[in-house]
């Protein structure tokens, strides 16, 4: 047997195990990475969230208006700019003007404002990421890339997943999905980082849970 036979052979041989062009191809990624409980789901979560640098509150149901209106407070915040679908209760204790989102807004005037406050869609705690999807209580993707500090809600437990296939999983891939892992930020060659380039400076994500204990942390 010549060489050219014997690789031949072998690609024959090879391509014999290779599904038709038909068959789908199949990947077996994991759905998640080790087993964790609920608990430790979100505790993940809030430590990836805070690696990316992004400001970590806890708050029961109860106590989501009075932390929301300090966090506005703190950023002497004149506007709140907010989607059409959120929950006004949410605003009820913040000492500033609310500035409904609409479509004639320009980029100035969005640019104008304190802060945007949103829900989200799905938190990832493996990669601390927030996703919106455009809900109501959500709004537009440029209300939360124009201004500079954005207070985003999550609701603990149910808009908790482990992973990024289960975000997947609950997301609409029609829909205007943004991606958030900490604040906006950008390096130089040099390594140098500067935040608030291309979207906020500051995100602050609030953990609310319906049952949860007053246990504010702050990372």
């Amino acid at each position: 047997m010549s060489s050219r036979e014997r690789i031949l052979g072998r690609v024959r041989r090879a391509l014999a195990e290779v599904p038709g062009e038909d068959a789908p191809l199949e990947r077996a990624y994991l759905r998640e990475h080790g087993e964790r409980s609920v608990a430790e789901t979100v505790e993940l979560l809030a430590e990836n969230l805070a690696d990316y640098r992004a400001l970590v509150h806890r708050c029961a149901e109860s106590e989501l208006a009075a932390l929301i209106g300090r966090l506005v407070a703190e950023r002497a915040a004149g506007t709140v700019l907010v989607p059409a679908g959120l929950d006004p209760e949410w605003l009820s204790a913040a000492d500033a003007e609310v500035f409904p989102d609409r479509a004639e807004s320009t980029p100035h005037q969005l640019d104008g404002v304190g802060s945007v406050a949103t829900g989200c869609a799905v938190a990832i705690a493996e990669t601390g990421t927030i996703v919106l999807d455009g809900g109501p209580d959500q709004g537009r993707r440029r209300i939360t890339l124009v201004p500079d500090h954005h207070i985003c809600v999550v609701r603990v437990p149910d808009q908790v997943v482990s992973s990024v296939p289960q975000a997947l999983e609950r997301l609409d891939p029609a829909r205007p999905l943004t991606w958030i892992s900490g604040p906006s930020a950008t390096s130089d060659i040099e390594l140098d980082r500067v935040e608030g380039v291309h979207g906020p400076r500051t995100l602050e994500v609030v953990l609310v849970s319906a049952d949860r204990p007053s246990a504010e942390v702050t990372s």
